[in-house]
């Protein structure tokens, strides 16, 4: 499977179905977030979904154990190959979306936002490093029955030691060189693939590129070099 999931971040449906078609040929799935979906809900959705790519919807679910049950059979016509909700929901709200997602569908807890580091948890009295931080909602998860995790590539070797079955989505992916731009704990494509990672969710350095397809090009024959020995 080509692990590299575009991050399409716009609110325009044009845009977004640019970049898709850019892409096509060299890309594992879309990335759908807030900023798209809030723009242009399930029909945005279905339309890229033309474009015969898996739709990894990321919407980052966090309410009470129903709500976010019922939010999950509202998506569930649309498919998504991968969905998120927030470990920081806790285990009933956790076993809740597992169970009302369908069972193609890979529903991963997302544990501690790329835009954070030790000085950000210690603003929120959380007396944890990021590795320990992600390492303790990744065992809520398991123990929640879900299918993996979203963490940086700086914790995903860890994860992946103490959930060696588990599905490890990796954004914050910087091709070396790259602008870092509002992430901070940022690791590049061979890197993160090669410490475990399952998905590599990569946005800008593709959508922001004059070519996106070349770009993204650039990074898939630059993951294919990895010898399949030296991965995790």
């Amino acid at each position: 499977m080509n692990p590299i999931f575009v991050a399409v971040d716009t609110p325009d449906l044009e845009r977004a179905e640019q970049i898709a078609d850019a892409v096509r040929e060299h890309v594992g799935g879309l990335k759908l977030g807030l900023e798209f979906f809030s723009a242009q809900g399930p029909q945005g959705v279905r339309k890229l979904g033309e474009f015969g790519l898996p739709i990894f919807l990321d919407l980052k679910l966090h309410d009470i154990p129903n709500t976010v049950a019922k939010a999950v059979e509202a998506m569930a016509p649309l498919q998504p190959a991968i969905l998120t909700v927030h470990a920081a929901g806790g285990h009933e709200m956790l076993v809740a979306a597992r169970r009302a997602a369908p069972p193609s569908t890979k529903v991963v807890a997302v544990t501690l936002l790329t835009s954070l580091d030790a000085a950000d948890l210690a603003d929120l009295g959380i007396d944890r490093s990021p590795a320990e931080q992600v390492a303790r909602f990744a065992w809520v998860a398991r123990d929640a029955g879900l299918d993996g995790i979203v963490c940086s590539g700086a914790e995903v070797g860890g994860a992946h030691g103490a959930w060696p079955d588990g599905f490890f989505v990796v954004p914050g992916i910087r091709p070396a060189g790259a602008a870092v731009g509002d992430q901070k704990r940022v690791v590049t494509p061979t890197q993160a693939l090669a410490n475990g990672a399952s998905v590599l969710v990569v946005g800008r350095p593709i959508t922001a590129a004059a070519d996106p397809g070349r770009a993204a090009m650039e990074i898939a024959a630059e993951l294919s070099q990895i010898p399949a020995e030296t991965r995790i």
